[in-house]
C-alpha cells in the first residue's frame, strides 16, 4: 500500500515564508482541521499515512514535498531555497532512509520538491526563486544513472513549477500557461485552468483520482469534463501560506531501489 509522509501544521504557520502573496491572517485551528481532512482523503484513496515529527517552530514544515524527491529507485533529499526551511530536511531523510537509498543536494545548490515534476523518464524542474541552476545540475547528475533526463522549465509569477502545472492522469496535465510555457510539455494532453482561477493548477494525482482544492469551481468543471475523478478538499487557510495539495505530502509508491510501479503519483 502506498505511503504518504505528512507533518502536522505548525502553530507558527502564521509566520510562513511568502513570495508572491500578501500576508493575510491564518486561522491555525482551521488550517489544522483542513490538513486532517487532507490526510483522510489520502487514506480514502489508498495511502497509508506516516506522520513526520512535529516541528512547531518551523512555520512552513507542513509543506513536506519541498524537502525531497522520491523516485522508484532512489530518494533525493532537497536543499530548500529558503534558508528558514533547511532544518526540516533531517527528519525527512530519517523517515525515508528505511525505505531505501538516499542522496543529497549539496550547497551551493538549492532545490525545492515543489519545483519537480516527474513524468516517465523526464523530470521537469522549475527555474524559480527557490531552485537554482546548480541544484538542477546536481539533480541531473544524480538521476542520470537511473535513466532520467532533467529538463529545466522557466516559471514566472508563482512560487514553484507545481504552482503552474501538475499531472492529473497518465497522459494529462493541468496548467496555467501564463506562468509556464505549455510547449515544454509536448506529448501530454493539456487542460488549461480557468482564466479567473490562476492558482488552480495544483492537483495531486493518486491512482484513478485527483485530490483538488474546493476553491476552484470553474477549473474543477474542466477537469471533470475531461474525465478526471476529482476528490475535493478544503485548503483555503493553507493557500494563504502559498501551499497546495501536492505540498502537504511525500508519496512513496514502492520500496526504494526496487524500480517498482506507482499507485501514488505526483
Amino acid at each position: 500500500m502506498p505511503i504518504a509522509l505528512t507533518r502536522s501544521v505548525a502553530p507558527s504557520i502564521v509566520n510562513c515564508e511568502l513570495t508572491h502573496l500578501n500576508r493575510e491572517p491564518i486561522n491555525f485551528a482551521r488550517a489544522a482541521e483542513q490538513h486532517g481532512a487532507y490526510e483522510r482523503a489520502l487514506v480514502a484513496l489508498g495511502c497509508t499515512i506516516q506522520r513526520l515529527p512535529s516541528l512547531s517552530d518551523l512555520p512552513d514544515s507542513v509543506f513536506v514535498e519541498d524537502t525531497a524527491l522520491v523516485l522508484p529507485e532512489i530518494a533525493i533529499i532537497a536543499r530548500p531555497g529558503a534558508a528558514s526551511r533547511r532544518l526540516e530536511v533531517t527528519s525527512v531523510a530519517d523517515a525515508l532512509r528505511p525505505h531505501g537509498p538516499l542522496t543529497f543536494i549539496e550547497s551551493p545548490g538549492t532545490l525545492d520538491g515543489g519545483d519537480v515534476l516527474a513524468i516517465g523518464s523526464t523530470i521537469y524542474v522549475g527555474e524559480s526563486t527557490r531552485t537554482n541552476r546548480e541544484g538542477i545540475r546536481q539533480l541531473a547528475d544524480l538521476v542520470s544513472a537511473y535513466g532520467y533526463t532533467v529538463r529545466p522549465v522557466k516559471v514566472s509569477a508563482c512560487l514553484h513549477l507545481k504552482s503552474a502545472v501538475t499531472r492529473v492522469a497518465e497522459d494529462v496535465i493541468l496548467l496555467n500557461s501564463a506562468w509556464v510555457d505549455s510547449s515544454s510539455f509536448k506529448g501530454m494532453r493539456q487542460i488549461e485552468v480557468h482564466p479567473g482561477e490562476p492558482f488552480a493548477a495544483n492537483a495531486l494525482w493518486i491512482g484513478e483520482h485527483v485530490i483538488y482544492p474546493g476553491t476552484y469551481d470553474e477549473t474543477r468543471r474542466r477537469l471533470e469534463e475531461n474525465g478526471i475523478n476529482v476528490h475535493l478538499v478544503e485548503t483555503d487557510e493553507l493557500q494563504k501560506a502559498e501551499g497546495g495539495v501536492t505540498c502537504c505530502s511525500i508519496l512513496i509508491s514502492a520500496h526504494l531501489g526496487s524500480g517498482g510501479g506507482a499507485n501514488c503519483q505526483q
